[in-house]
Formats: structure tokens, sequence, C-alpha cells
């Protein structure tokens, strides 16, 4: 199926839930999920956390190792250097959201490793599912996109990061949508001057957001 077809179906307003609906029942019924296969593997659904009145969400694309583990998003290596970066921009990481386009941990087992794989477009069409729910609940001024998976997932077709990075635009859903790199790009930079250079380049995406 072309990339195109398969997020065809993507709608310009976000799901009705209802005026009741919470972060809180989203995630035990998320905990729950098996839309996809992903499931059968992972330790346990990893929903987003924070204010659920955010008026930033930040949206990465899936749950790492840790994140498996502890059952909360960007707590292992990428979520301690965003952390940082977000110190460095001007946002206070306790008054955003954070979520993940994929709820569950993809990886390829190499003896006792767990090694990341990327999710594929029906495992993130699958839990657009979730997201858009959070969206509507949450209701952000701005969504940060973490990367192509997110994206991808917040604007139902591929992104470019690199020629699209560092710009906000307006969804038609209600809120504004920022893309930059995954902080998981970051630490997979072996050059350390250029790692030094993307890194100052990501703080200056998130001072935008701030």
């Amino acid at each position: 199926m072309a990339q195109k077809d398969l997020f065809a179906t993507v709608e310009p307003v976000l799901p009705d839930i209802g005026p009741n609906a919470t972060i809180a029942a989203l995630a035990e019924e998320a905990a729950q999920c098996t839309r996809c296969d992903l499931y059968k593997w992972a330790t346990q659904t990893v929903f987003g956390a924070g204010p659920p009145d955010a008026r930033v969400m930040m949206v990465g694309e899936q749950p790492g190792d840790q994140e498996d583990l502890q059952g909360l998003p960007f707590v292992g290596p990428a979520g301690q250097l965003l952390d940082r970066a977000l110190e460095e921009a001007g946002v206070d990481r306790g008054d955003v959201y954070v979520t993940n386009a994929v709820k569950h941990f993809k990886f390829e087992a190499r003896g006792k490793r767990r090694i990341h794989k990327k999710p594929d477009r029906p495992e993130i069409e699958a839990c657009r599912w979730w997201l858009e729910r959070e969206l509507a609940v949450v209701k952000p001024d701005l969504v940060v996109a973490l990367g192509g998976t997110a994206g991808q997932a917040i604007h139902g077709r591929a992104v470019k990061v690199m020629s699209e990075r560092g710009t906000i635009g307006d969804d038609p859903r209600g809120f504004r949508v920022l893309l930059t790199v995954h902080p998981s790009y970051l630490l997979r930079l072996c050059d350390a001057a250029a790692k030094e250079r993307e890194y100052l380049a990501f703080v200056a995406d998130l001072k935008l957001a701030a």
C-alpha cells in the first residue's frame, strides 16, 4: 500500500471523546492495547505523562529500553539529554506533556540486549488512535514533533526533518506544530564537533517553544 493511501484516512479534526475524558482514563485503557502486535513483546504500554492541560506537548518516536521497564516516557539517555536541552532553552519539563507516537517498545533481541527497531507505518497508524485522543484531552497550543516518526504521526505524511525543522506551522486541528530532531539522533553522533553543533541547533529549535 502506498504511503499516501495509508494516511489518507487522517482527518483534520480531533476525535470527539466527550467532556469527561482524562489522561488517566486513557492510560488505563491503553494498558490493555492490542491494536498492533508490539504489545506481545513489550513489558508494558508507555503512555504520556505531564500536566493534562499543558500548553506544550512533545511527541517522540517510541519508548526505549528504560522507558519500557519503568513505564514512563523519556527517562532513559535520550530523555536525560532532552531535559538538559529544555533547561538550556528555558522550558520547564514539568510544564510539558511528553508522549510518543508509538506506545510499545519495538526491539530486536541480541543476547541480553534489546536493540531499538524503528516502528513501521502500520504500527504508527494503529497507535495514532491514542495520540489523537491525547491531543483531544490536553488541547496543547504547540506540539513539538521530535524526529521523523513523530512528524509522520502528527502530519499524516513522511517528513524531511533536516529541511523542515525549526519552523512553526498551523495545524487545522487547532494547535501549532514545531518539527525538530529526536534527542537519540544526537546520542548516535560520533564526531564530537558535529554532536556539539547539532545539540546547539536542537536547543535553538526548543527555544521557539519557550
